[in-house]
């Protein structure tokens, strides 16, 4: 079976406890406005362009049959509407300002990938960790990785929006040993217009999980001028209290580090105006979860 997947990332340590392995898939079904990853939203591989980098050389011109290159007074000009990603400008690219982003891989081949850091899971505690984008969008690519890494006992995790189908979710979940929650806002109406998407179907696979008494954690992403209020954050806290098998919510505060990725992919960033919040309205956050 494969799938499309953006990276594997090694010796991760925030993507659960212990050291981990951790898979981005490509793909996701919802469309936050504030997404430092607007790379994984597509499922498909795109390209990446740094006009910054380019040199002018024409090779990308001189490669590309679907003629998406050109060179016009002296300067590039990247046309993405007929593109295919097939990748050729990027690697015929010798300053690096076309990147391909996003590969396919079966699972097979990716678990190999994962068993290469087994050592490092048995004395840290840690394993592997299915991230994206949204892993549920490639359900069946993402059951199967867990399952064979549950065959071969390493500890798996997955992260997910829990906007999926009741039963691609159960199916996932089974061979989890732990899963990361995002919960992007307890608000109905804020989360369709900042998220794209409703809000129901996410709560009921998060019933799901906590009557599954698999243990998780949830993470919330907090994003000033959007969901930083006293209504939200006493909201998760009550919902982190309902299931005995929830192991607390973890803040995830806005950072601007991936505003320069929309550059990259020519798309619109509509956070670019909000500012990352202080390390003082972070510990106040905090510490109303803990109030």
């Amino acid at each position: 079976m494969e799938g499309n997947i953006l990276k594997i990332s090694r010796f991760c340590t925030d993507d659960g406890p212990g050291i981990r392995t951790t898979v981005f898939l490509k793909g996701c079904p919802l469309s936050c406005k504030w997404c430092h990853n607007p790379e994984t939203q597509n499922c498909k591989a795109e390209l990446f362009y740094d006009k910054n980098k380019c040199i002018n050389c024409a090779r990308c011109v001189n490669v590309c049959v679907k003629n998406n290159h050109s060179i016009v007074g002296g300067s590039h000009f990247f046309d993405r509407t007929k593109c295919d990603s097939c990748g050729k400008c990027a690697i015929n690219c010798p300053a690096k300002a076309l990147e391909l982003i996003g590969v396919r891989m079966s699972d097979d081949d990716i678990v190999d990938e994962l068993k290469k850091d087994v050592v490092f899971y048995q004395t840290s505690g840690g394993g592997i960790t299915i991230s994206g984008g949204e892993p549920l969008f490639q359900p069946d690519f993402t059951e199967s990785i867990l399952r064979k890494c549950r065959e071969e006992n390493i500890h798996t995790a997955i992260e997910t929006s829990g906007f999926a189908k009741k039963e691609d979710f159960i199916k996932a979940i089974k061979y989890c040993d732990l899963i990361l929650f995002d919960v992007k806002d307890t608000n109905f109406k804020r989360h369709i217009e900042n998220v794209g998407v409703p809000f129901d179907l996410i709560w009921s696979n998060l019933k799901i999980l906590g009557e599954s008494k698999k243990p998780f954690i949830i993470r919330a992403p907090i994003i000033p001028s959007i969901n930083d209020n006293v209504e939200h954050i006493l909201a998760l806290k009550e919902i982190s209290k309902r299931w005995e098998s929830c192991q607390g919510v973890e803040i995830m505060p806005y950072h601007s580090l991936g505003n320069y990725k929309y550059l990259l992919l020519n798309k619109p960033y509509y956070c670019e105006s909000v500012e990352e919040p202080s390390k003082d309205k972070i510990n106040e956050w905090n510490k109303l979860l803990k109030s």
